[in-house]
């Protein structure tokens, strides 16, 4: 479905962002690794076919980072169909009861900036050259861009605002760039909290480890295991055989929160 096209993926490196770009090397595309971290982008690389992936080294904070990975990956592929935003952070569902306004003001300004402005200027990066390859761009949301407790208030504001870019950018790029968005759920990842507030070095993957290898809060409980489970929407939406009249859908891949919720009544028990 996808093969020889070249995928350009941000947080690649680790988690999600590594499952696809395993997933669409092993489908016959070719795929730019973009990660804050160049090494871990390597390492993922060097399970791969040389010739079909690059590794580099990018924060997706930088408009200038982001264009000389367009630049590099254009040298050595010749183009970019598919574009990936998908480096982000998360919260730890720390709730606005938790920290003072200026602590507050200091997360929403790490989250914002990797989760909002880096979808946005990755998008800006590469919107050119999906206009002459009549490519594709597919979103990574959350079940935070529908619900709450899928994170705090920052992190939902976050996803809920990448949602609303999805929307906007299937406007602006048709009929010549599709754009979509996959809503994944809770998944055994390395994703990181925000440096400002300590969490940075803290992964996601362990505050699952209560729960062993099931999330009973998910009606699929194994949600939270293997992140390649979840790439095949993105190899679909990737597709013009198989989504060429798909724009503007976010997929929900959420373990069925869509149609349950989360199972704690009300927030606010405590206070």
């Amino acid at each position: 479905m996808i093969k020889g096209q070249t995928a350009f993926i941000t947080g690649a490196g680790s988690g999600l962002g590594a499952a696809l770009a395993r997933r669409f090397v092993s489908e016959g595309a070719n795929v730019a690794l973009v990660d804050l971290d160049q090494q871990r982008a390597h390492a993922v690389a060097d399970e791969l076919d040389s010739d079909k992936v690059l590794a580099l080294g990018v924060d997706v904070r930088s408009s200038q980072d982001l264009y000389a990975a367009v630049d590099a990956t254009m040298a050595k592929f010749g183009q970019i169909d598919t574009v990936i935003p998908n480096a982000g952070i998360w919260d730890y569902n720390r709730s606005i009861t938790r920290h003072s306004g200026e602590e507050l003001s200091e997360i929403f300004d790490e989250i914002f900036s990797i989760n909002v402005k880096g979808y946005l200027l990755t998008v800006e990066a590469t919107w050119r050259r999906l206009i002459h390859s009549r490519g594709s761009i597919i979103m990574t949301l959350s079940n935070a861009s529908f619900y709450s407790a899928g994170g705090g208030p920052v992190y939902t504001a976050s996803k809920f605002a990448d949602r609303g870019l999805v929307m906007q950018f299937a406007y602006e790029l048709a009929p010549k760039v599709r754009v979509n968005g996959v809503a994944v759920g809770g998944m055994r990842t390395d994703l990181r909290g925000p440096k400002t507030i300590g969490l940075d070095s803290r992964s996601f993957a362990d505050s699952l480890d209560r729960w062993g290898s099931s999330n009973p809060f998910i009606p699929l409980h194994d949600i939270s295991t293997d992140p390649a489970t979840f790439t095949g929407p993105y190899v679909m939406l990737a597709s013009p055989k198989e989504a060429g009249n798909i724009t503007g859908t976010i997929i929900h891949a959420d373990g069925g929160i869509s149609a349950r919720g989360f199972r704690t009544a009300a927030g606010g028990d405590e206070l």
